[in-house]
């Protein structure tokens, strides 16, 4: 059976492109984005499903009096499309504790910094102000503290001379559209296990 994948995003939804591309393409099999979500009317992350016959449902935070209500129906609309993994693309809001809850082990993030290091916003700045020589991005499992969650897969960017923060987010992102395809797959080929701190990534299945 194929795992039902539900993707919150706010933006372009370049990294939900890429795992419909890696869908479509073969690459992750066992896995079907079941929905997208967005908080933002005109996200083309909604197009980018649409034109993939995927669902695509803007939910107005606007309408609702707390986090923890639009929350609750976002998990409704998850739930309405039998959604087993979540993954959040883009998605520029705090899930709430209920929603982690609710979707331990089964959450996923992709975050541009190689965390721990350069956690929340703004990440590839951060970098760039502190110097370092390596930045990346990493695939973690989402928890309540923000970014903070096991680490799935990570990859490296170098920082060059003159890089802008426009020049490494870019490099940045190629990364991201190859790491979190490659999470979805393990996860959809039961390869992932969560002890502690780390996610151990198991063998093939025969």
């Amino acid at each position: 059976m194929a795992v039902n994948i539900g993707v919150l995003a706010s933006g372009r939804g370049s990294n939900l492109q890429a795992i419909i591309d890696g869908i479509e393409s073969g690459y992750i099999t066992n896995a079907k984005i079941s929905v997208v979500i967005s908080n933002v009317k005109d996200a083309y992350a909604l197009e980018r499903a649409r034109k993939h016959n995927i669902p695509a449902v803007f939910i107005d935070p606007e309408q609702y009096k707390s986090k923890v209500d639009f929350d609750h129906e976002v998990m409704k609309v998850l739930d309405a499309h039998e959604v087993e993994l979540v993954l959040l693309a883009g998605y520029m809001k705090i899930v709430s504790p209920d929603f982690v809850r609710k979707y331990r082990w089964l959450m996923m993030n992709i975050h541009p910094a190689l965390l721990p290091s350069f956690p929340g916003l703004n990440a590839p700045k951060q970098a760039l102000e502190h110097g370092v020589k390596l930045s990346g991005c990493t695939v973690h499992f989402v928890t309540e503290e923000v970014d903070a969650g096991p680490i799935i897969v990570q990859a490296a960017v170098p920082v060059v001379d003159g890089d802008t923060v426009e020049s490494l987010s870019a490099r940045i992102l190629q990364q991201e559209h190859k790491i979190y395809p490659m999470a979805v797959k393990l996860y959809a080929e039961g390869r992932l296990k969560v002890e502690g701190r780390r996610v151990k990534t198991l063998p093939p299945k025969k």
